[in-house]
């Protein structure tokens, strides 16, 4: 069978199948689309019956018309039936139907074979090009029944890559569940082509959604924007800009790492690194990868610092923390080291309670501290401990000062007008060697080998334990100036190695060293209930010394 040229027929089809067939899921969707011919039931070389009377080439002519009239007729058929029909005689219009008609047509359907092809999907691809392999039977049959059957099965297989697909939404996955549970090649065709544009526009706004709810403000703005626009600028907003978004809600979340004080010091070094860089990809690994990881090794160091100086409850409850996972790591540093480390500070305060040497006021500021609340306790700990243990001592220096002889009221004198640091220096050393001045001075003349003997009035003890001094004594320390002067005798009483005093006078010996830690507040309590009791002293000092006069 010779057949007319087609080459630019088939060239302009295989070169824009888009334009005649724009749907990208089967170029089959239609199976005789206007400009293309597609079977009919038309004879290809017998016109049909012409009214009784007329002649054949009035037969041949009406039947011409009626393909022209057809709108499925393609180009060819289209082009040659004109051509006849120009040419008039009824030789041509009798070659035409009976032999150019299935030529034409054949060039047609091969025409839309190529366009099915072009845009079909795989199984559709291979029966089209098995029938253009073949005869013009094979091609005609694959137009009227193989591409439907093809296209089915690119259906159905379209469908399972959706659900298979992790990026599909929830609204599409239960439309393709449900039309592929019906099976049949209606329900996944009308599943591709009604319902998948409708259903995947309503979950690309939900993803928008969720992006803009657990983003940054860039991204929030960004998403905001293009939820109000149109479905392609929600398209865009998930293809590009929620990523532009983001990439500035980046930086400005490493820069605000950078400039909280709280991060250590090895997410500080790799957000200065990812910074540096600059780039988005830069700045994202480092929020994804590094960040996490170098969280997590700061946090482990931050623990391991607090165990190294914590008490027996820290220490323990921090091993055990390092010794787990990092959530257990983070649970410590939140509140596993607050109630630990509350357990140690009642451990500490009262260990210091309990010593027979504590000083009135530290008793009471201890009891104190332990009536109030973790935080008030560490406070006392931290600082209030040291202050008024310093007020206690200030008021030991006073008594002593009162006491002492010469040597000793100078030195207790000159350790008072100083820092806490000095008379806790005078109570654990400068005491005992003006005490040995003191005694040097009154030691018994003319008899060698005697032995001198404490002054009857000041009994000997041992040095101090050492006591941490804290500021509240300077009201002390004029007290038993204006009380003592500088040519005073001394008076009666007992000294103590604590610095902390009785209400008798009287002072014990220490046993023990104390803490050097307390809290906010309570140490001008504690150093104005010092300078009351050293205030007393010095009175009495002043009576004693008027009826010594007047004898």
């Amino acid at each position: 069978m010779k057949l007319p040229k087609v080459s630019a027929v088939v060239a302009a089809a295989v070169l824009a199948p888009a334009v005649l067939f724009p749907s990208s899921a089967s170029a089959a969707d239609a199976p005789r689309p206007t400009g293309a011919s597609g079977p009919d039931n038309a004879s290809a070389g017998t016109p049909d019956a012409a009214p009784d009377g007329a002649s054949q080439e009035e037969q041949d002519r009406a039947e011409i018309r009626r393909i022209l009239a057809d709108a499925s007729t393609g180009v060819s058929v289209r082009e040659a039936a004109e051509k006849a029909l120009a040419a008039g005689t009824a030789a041509d219009l009798r070659q035409f139907l009976t032999v150019g008609l299935k030529d034409a047509r054949y060039i047609d359907y091969r025409v839309r074979t190529l366009q099915i092809v072009a845009v079909g999907g795989p199984a559709v691809q291979k029966a089209a090009k098995e029938a253009l392999r073949g005869s013009y039977e094979d091609v005609v049959k694959f137009l009227e029944q193989g591409q439907y059957t093809a296209r089915a099965a690119d259906d159905r297989a379209e469908v399972e890559r959706l659900l298979a697909d992790p990026e599909t939404g929830p609204r599409v996955r239960e439309a393709a569940q449900k039309a592929l549970a019906t099976g049949t090649p209606a329900a996944l065709r009308h599943f591709l082509e009604a319902e998948l544009p409708h259903r995947r526009e309503s979950d690309d706004r939900l993803k928008l959604v969720q992006i803009m709810s657990a983003g940054g403000r860039a991204v929030r703005d960004a998403a905001d924007a293009a939820m109000n626009g149109s479905y392609a600028d929600v398209v865009k907003f998930l293809k590009e800009g929620q990523y532009t978004a983001r990439a500035v809600d980046d930086r400005a979340e490493v820069e605000r790492l950078l400039a909280d004080p709280e991060t250590g010091p090895g997410v500080r070094e790799a957000a200065q690194k990812a910074l540096a860089t600059g780039t988005p990809a830069a700045l994202r690994h480092f929020l994804e990868a590094e960040l996490p990881v170098q969280r997590e090794h700061d946090a482990r160091v931050a623990l391991s610092q607090i165990m190294a100086k914590g008490g027996r409850a820290v220490r323990e409850a921090a091993n055990a923390a390092m010794n787990g996972s990092y959530a257990d790591v983070v649970k410590f540093l939140k509140e596993g080291q607050y109630t630990a480390r509350y357990e140690d500070d009642r451990v500490e305060v009262l260990k210091v309670l309990a010593d027979p040497q504590t000083g009135p006021h530290t008793r009471q500021a201890i009891q104190k501290a332990l009536d109030g609340t973790p935080a008030e306790l560490r406070r006392f700990v931290e600082s209030g401990l040291a202050a008024v243990r310093a007020s206690d001592n200030r008021v030991k220096v006073s008594q002593i000062a009162e006491t002492g002889g010469p040597a000793v009221r100078k030195a207790a004198l000159a350790a008072l007008d100083g820092t806490d640091q000095a008379v806790l220096a005078f109570l654990t050393e400068g005491w005992a060697k003006a005490r040995a001045e003191d005694e040097a001075a009154v030691k018994p003349e003319g008899k060698p080998g005697t032995e001198p003997t404490a002054r009857p009035t000041e009994q000997p003890v041992t040095a101090p334990v050492a006591q941490t001094a804290a500021p509240g004594g300077q009201a002390v320390q004029a007290a038993v100036r204006t009380a003592t002067g500088t040519g005073a005798t001394s008076g009666t009483g007992a000294t103590s190695a604590a610095g902390t005093t009785g209400s008798s006078g009287t002072v014990a010996r220490s046993g023990g060293q104390l803490a050097a830690t307390g809290t906010e507040g309570l140490g001008l309590e504690a150093g104005g209930a010092a300078a009351a009791v050293a205030a007393g002293a010095a009175l009495v000092v002043a009576s004693r010394r008027r009826r010594a006069d007047e004898s």
